[in-house]
């Protein structure tokens, strides 16, 4: 089958448009016509080469939202006009303790991105910038009702991305939260921990999202750019969710947690963070990571957020090579609150 799609014919190229071959459906195969692709900001790192080797031309995109044109004869939890999402996954082995736990992201053989990966069979894989997708059915989330399709696009990678660590570090009554970081992560986190239960903080460079971080529940609010900050705010934090993909001064960070207290990364910066092994071992703090989360967890997100009213602040934006390409420059420069979402439908009117 065949896609018109946007691709990058190699790193750091201009996006440019292209038509690409889906496979046939398979037994247990789900077609989406994708309505709508939220752009992130790997998506940027990897088109332009930062994180390494990448296989191009690539098609990029793992925040996707549809609907169901058709399945295969195998096929039991969707039907044709359902609505669907697809996440930063799109195969794992299925067999391993991971996989059987419902964390498929650490599949011992290795999950298979939706793009910029090669599928068990050899095959690059393709995302969402594009008319169509093809996937397995244990890789397809519903959508609920309640939920625009175009706001639940960045539910698939930013939203799982910060409601995992939240749910996994047990966040909730009775809990300090600090979110740092007032972007596309850090906003969908901070409605998170405040649906949660937790008393939220958010530290930010500067108090320029103030208002909207107490809009989506945020209790509390620091410029991180104040000395003050750090040691008014030392021993304070069950938890700190770092959204951001810039080094930080980890130790001072660290030193804002109390007794037993975690830092959980989602951010990812180019370079290593430095920290002394004392900001760990004197208050038995931790510094921990987190990769997304898995199908059943997503579903579970998907269905939290049509619960407690949770939404991604989004910019829709056409489909045209161009206006993706000035995208993601605004994206480098910080200069969108919070998401830009693709109007991917377009790419059939074309």
């Amino acid at each position: 089958m065949k896609a018109k799609s946007l691709q990058i014919p190699s790193a750091g190229a201009v996006i440019e448009r292209t038509v690409i071959e889906r496979r046939e459906l398979r037994e247990h195969d789900v077609l989406i016509d994708i309505k709508y692709s939220g752009i992130c900001h790997s998506d940027i790192h990897q088109g332009e080469g930062d994180w390494g080797d990448g296989i191009f031309p690539m098609v990029p995109g793992h925040e996707i939202v549809g609907l169901v044109a058709a399945v295969g004869p195998g096929v039991t939890t969707f039907s044709a006009g359902d609505r669907v999402g697809v996440g930063c996954f799109v195969d794992s082995c299925g067999e391993c303790e991971y996989c059987l736990a419902g964390e498929e992201q650490y599949c011992k053989k290795g999950v298979v991105s939706t793009y910029n990966a090669m599928d068990y069979d050899g095959n690059p894989t393709y995302g969402g910038y594009s008319q169509n997708i093809v996937v397995t059915e244990r890789f397809v989330v519903r959508v609920p009702d309640k939920l625009n399709l175009d706001v639940a696009a960045p539910l698939l990678c930013a939203g799982i991305t910060t409601y995992s660590p939240l749910r996994h570090w047990h966040a909730g009554p009775g809990k300090k939260v600090a979110v740092v970081g007032m972007g596309g992560l850090g906003h969908l986190g901070v409605q998170f921990a405040h649906a949660l239960g937790a008393e939220v903080t958010v530290l930010s460079t500067s108090l320029s999202k103030q208002e909207e971080a107490f809009k989506l529940g945020a209790d509390h609010y620091y410029a991180t750019r104040d000395p003050e900050t750090f040691t008014k705010l030392a021993g304070s934090f069950d938890l700190i969710l770092n959204t951001v993909s810039a080094n930080l001064d980890m130790d001072a960070y660290l030193s804002l947690l109390r007794i037993d207290g975690t830092i959980v990364n989602v951010g990812a910066p180019a370079k290593p963070d430095t920290y002394s092994a004392f900001s760990l071992i004197m208050a038995r703090r931790s510094l921990a990571g987190s990769l997304v989360g898995g199908i059943r967890e997503t579903q579970e997100m998907l269905d939290f957020c049509a619960e407690h009213g949770i939404a991604p602040l989004i910019e829709v934006i056409g489909a045209d090579p161009e206006e993706v390409q000035h995208a993601w420059k605004r994206v480098k420069q910080s200069d969108v609150r919070y998401r830009f979402v693709i109007d991917t439908a377009q790419l059939n009117r074309d």
